[in-house]
């Protein structure tokens, strides 16, 4: 059901109104990020989304996209993506430290602030990537790029997997399937420069870093959930948790590829 209305704001749905929906999105991702982080009461995650809306407008503004005639404002833009991606390498420190590194996050106000810092560029990041000329396909791109890393990482990890990846935080990840997710996705920008004109270590330089961010998004959300000790994010999507269950590894890949597409500036053409 949420891919059919994914594809629906994608391809059918004019782009104007692609930002509302990732906004909408985003705001439900809120709602339980509230609760991971130890907000449950309905008042308490009401007004964290309220907070993120408000961040949503400002960054909106900020990036050229709130005005009577729209342009994105390209260094605003720039700057943006570079502070997501330097909090997803401190992320990233974090993950691997845990659980002594939740000493730093642990904290109710701490976690709410991360929850900033995941939701905020992501919506910004799509928004970007959409407006691009060929956007809706760099969009699909982004979810093809993660699909593979998951994909590809559960069969070699099932069959090969030996190594844990991160015990602490999701111990049926291996280091065997994260490099067979990696491969994966190289072969994935190896076939797109065969089939295209693009130049192929700019398609490396673009899929690799964003399928290993994708990896990233997906622990940080589970690290978060064994502490505050629970399974899912939600009970929005019966029988599948929540939505921040469905989109981890995005809100973590968007932003890498958004700034890698902004540096090498590469398009579909």
């Amino acid at each position: 059901m949420l891919t059919a209305i994914f594809l629906t704001m994608l391809f059918v749905v004019p782009a104007m109104y692609f930002p509302w929906f990732v906004g909408a999105v985003v705001l439900i991702g809120a709602w339980e990020w509230a609760n991971l982080s130890g907000f449950g009461k309905h008042w308490q995650r009401s007004l964290y989304v309220f907070f993120i809306a408000i961040g949503l407008l400002a960054v909106s503004c900020f990036a050229g996209l709130c005005h009577l005639e729209p342009a994105l404002n390209f260094i605003a833009v720039k700057q943006l993506l570079v502070v997501a991606c330097i909090w997803w390498a401190l992320a990233l420190l974090l993950v691997q430290g845990y659980p002594t590194s939740a000493i730093l996050w642990g904290h109710c106000s701490i976690r709410l602030l991360m929850g900033i810092l995941v939701l905020v560029p992501t919506w910004l990041a799509l928004t970007f990537v959409r407006l691009q000329p060929q956007g809706t396909w760099l969009v699909l791109m982004i979810v093809g790029i993660v699909a593979v890393a998951d994909i590809g990482g559960y069969f070699t990890g099932r069959r090969f997997g030996k190594h844990k990846l991160a015990p602490a935080v999701s111990p049926g990840k291996t280091l065997e399937g994260f490099v067979g997710g990696l491969l994966s996705n190289v072969m994935l920008a190896c076939l797109m420069a065969f089939l295209s004109t693009s130049n192929v270590w700019i398609l490396l330089a673009i899929v690799v870093p964003t399928s290993l961010f994708s990896v990233l998004g997906d622990l940080l959300e589970s690290m978060v959930k064994r502490h505050a000790d629970v399974k899912d994010s939600g009970t929005i999507l019966p029988g599948h948790g929540g939505i921040l269950d469905r989109v981890d590894s995005i809100t973590a890949a968007v932003p890498v590829f958004a700034l890698a597409l902004l540096a090498s500036g590469w398009n579909l053409g």
